[in-house]
């Protein structure tokens, strides 16, 4: 046994230098899952059938800090070594022939798959993964390699109580005596790191799309009401991108999953999309806060990056951009050509501040930022389309699809299939546009004026405003008349230009029924003047959370007299998911002598108990800083806050770390937060 082991180790060091995947093709995979909550393990019994290209004496699965048992290679035992990070095989494999691998496994999964609320009695308890970036094999023996694509099917056994979801069709549930067996089938093949459930309580609703696939969409069944505003215009946006990109949807089904934590907006997990719950509003909320474009993003990447996979960070763009200009598309079909192009705008706003700080990359670096991947993406599709018209370049996304179909791909694969159908060398667009590190912003707005009559405008009225021999508050107040859109008026009340508006055209503009120029002012008119006291209070009853939010803050900071009112008024609303208007209620009320008073103890222990575990991190977050705010520190929050600092979503869990760091500056909290890291190890 040494002796295997030893040789293994051997070949290991040789073998990981090349690619496995030139060496197999790992064609499907028969999955039965068991979940324990309790005690955060999954396990079961994998089948993988695969086929060899070369003669090779090892390979392996991926697979982190998992316990094998019964490992068997065509129904015989085979020698293997489970290093901690991979099960390797050792066996004479034979080029041109196929295999089957069986095994049995348990896993203690420390990320990839996470574990909701199980801490708690009255907790809405989930079960979620997430493999882009985590690795489907921290739960899952797997390939990390996304260039071996393979047909998975998943059989999982939960509690009958709970909802499991997977990528596919649901096949077959099988109902067990206190479980449910969710049998779900994949037709085609897929990267593991796109393999995916989501088990808790939900309901859903199906809309079938003009080609017959089911949209499934599911919600918490105390969230019925926001249903609509959450999933709104979902079947629209999937006809549309149907049609538009030319390709039939890809898979069986469509399935929206909202969780709770999730580590990002959405993730496009083959036919099965999961999304953080902070998406799932109300009404008011869909004004300021929606799924809309994440939910196009996500379902643009069914077929850019699902579809067509990349072969390697050097060639994200072609999955970001995409979906990104893709998601783009499909906003335009809802909400009209100007939000299109403002969209635009503000992308290559936020690409020349980057090129501005010195930041700007190649867009084949794969260590480039989020923003170049996703937004000078976009803008590069958007440009090569004007450069070769509309019917070229649908033609070449089409024939670039389903060539490649199932595979994976490289930036040469979809420019050469542009140059294929428009006859053009693109070579100087690619050197200039995908290879240069520059953003082309000259370009980009050339290209603005030309499409867009309200972008054209602006940037007139904006030279106007910077260099006319007529006075700036002249200017804009013929800026605030001049402007044809919604949009121009809002851009007059941003946070640079607001300072040399007339107070006359402020009220103007608190007297239109535009609730986003409404909003523009409560969020860039710091200082009230008292001539526009009245005008100002009626933000109060806006039907928008982040209107209602800042006007109630800069109310009570300009009119500290009215402080009452303001607090009585608002008294009863909370706000989006994170309770914004409620915290900052509670922290105001606690500022304020007099109101409220027997009470007070009341509000403080509410905040407090925000910072809960058993509250989402975006209402934790909030919580922390209002009592940061306000300084007010106990054991409870500080307890809490140690907890935060081991969350699995980073950006909180950062958050909580700074914070927790400048508590321990202060000696007061030093000896206590100590002691409380002692009793939480």
């Amino acid at each position: 046994m040494i002796r295997f082991l030893f040789c293994l180790l051997l070949f290991i060091t040789a073998f990981v230098q090349g690619q496995q995947a030139d060496y197999v093709d790992f064609k499907t995979a028969k999955v039965k899952l068991s979940i324990f909550p309790e005690k955060q393990a999954v396990g079961g019994f994998v089948s993988y059938k695969f086929k060899i290209l070369k003669p090779v004496d090892s390979i392996y699965i991926d697979a982190v800090n998992m316990e094998f048992q019964t490992v068997n290679l065509d129904e015989n035992k085979i020698s293997y070594l489970n290093d901690g990070k991979k099960l390797w095989l050792k066996h004479h494999f034979k080029s041109d022939s196929i295999y089957q691998l069986k095994f049995n496994y348990i896993a203690l999964p420390k990320k990839a798959m996470y574990f909701i609320d199980w801490g708690f009695e009255d907790g809405d308890k989930q079960i979620w993964t997430q493999g882009q970036g985590k690795y489907t094999s921290n739960w899952l023996p797997s390939i990390d390699d996304m260039n071996d694509k393979i047909e998975f099917d998943l059989s999982i056994e939960f509690d009958k109580n709970y909802q499991v979801i997977a990528n596919g069709k649901l096949t077959n549930k099988q109902v067990n005596k206190s479980t449910i067996t969710w049998q779900y089938d994949m037709e085609q093949p897929m990267s593991s790191y796109l393999v995916a459930l989501a088990i808790g309580k939900y309901d859903k609703k199906i809309e079938y799309s003009k080609s017959g696939i089911s949209l499934e969409m599911y919600y918490y069944p105390e969230d019925s009401l926001k249903y609509e505003p959450t999933y709104r215009y979902t079947k629209q946006m999937f006809d549309f991108l149907e049609e538009e990109i030319g390709v039939s949807y890809p898979w069986q089904n469509y399935k929206q999953v909202p969780v709770k934590d999730f580590l990002y907006a959405g993730m496009e997990n083959t036919s099965l999309t999961i999304f953080t719950d902070s998406f799932v509003i109300d009404s008011m909320a869909y004004v300021d806060k929606n799924y809309v474009n994440v939910n196009a993003h996500e379902l643009a990447h069914q077929w850019f990056g699902d579809l067509v996979t990349e072969t390697s960070g050097n060639h994200h763009w072609l999955q970001e951009g995409f979906a990104t200009y893709y998601a783009l598309l499909a906003e335009r079909e809802v909400f009209g050509d100007d939000y299109y192009y403002w969209q635009l705008y503000e992308y290559a706003q936020e690409l020349l501040e980057q090129d501005k700080a010195g930041q700007s990359t190649s867009l084949l670096d794969p260590k480039s930022s989020s923003t170049t991947f996703y937004k000078k993406g976009a803008w590069v599709l958007h440009m090569l389309r004007e450069k070769v018209g509309d019917k070229t370049f649908k033609t070449a996304i089409k024939n670039y699809l389903l060539k490649h179909q199932f595979k994976n791909v490289e930036t040469d694969d979809f420019i050469g299939e542009v140059e294929k159908v428009s006859g053009q060398d693109l070579s100087v667009f690619v050197n200039d546009w995908l290879e240069g590190n520059a953003f082309l912003y000259e370009e980009c707005l050339t290209s603005l004026k030309i499409n867009s009559k309200d972008i054209l405008q602006m940037l007139e009225l904006d030279k106007e405003l910077m260099f006319s021999s007529q006075s700036p508050d002249y200017n804009a107040d013929r800026y605030f008349d001049k402007a044809t859109s919604s949009r121009l008026k809002e851009h007059l009340f941003s946070k640079d230009l607001i300072k040399i508006v007339h107070d006359s055209i402020i009220r103007n503009g608190l007297n239109t029924n535009d609730v986003k120029v409404r909003q523009a002012i409560a969020q860039n008119l710091r200082e009230i003047p008292s001539e526009l006291k009245k005008d100002y209070e009626s933000l109060l009853n806006d039907r928008s959370y982040v209107t209602i939010e800042a006007a109630l803050y800069n109310l009570c900071s300009n009119f500290p007299e009215d402080k009452f009112k303001y607090l009585e008024k608002t008294k009863d609303i909370e706000g989006f998911n994170n309770k914004n208007i409620r915290m900052l209620w509670i922290a105001l009320v606690l500022n304020t002598p007099d109101f409220e008073d027997l009470n007070k103890q009341g509000f403080l222990n509410e905040l407090v108990g925000y910072t809960s575990a058993k509250y989402d991190f975006e209402t934790r977050e909030t919580a922390f800083s209002y009592l940061n705010a306000i300084q007010v520190y106990n054991e409870t929050i500080i307890s809490n806050l140690i907890n935060a600092t081991k969350h699995h979503n980073w950006r909180f869990k950062e958050y909580s770390k700074t914070l927790l760091e400048y508590l321990k500056q202060d000696e007061k909290y030093k000896t206590l937060i100590t002691n409380l890291e002692e009793n939480q190890q």
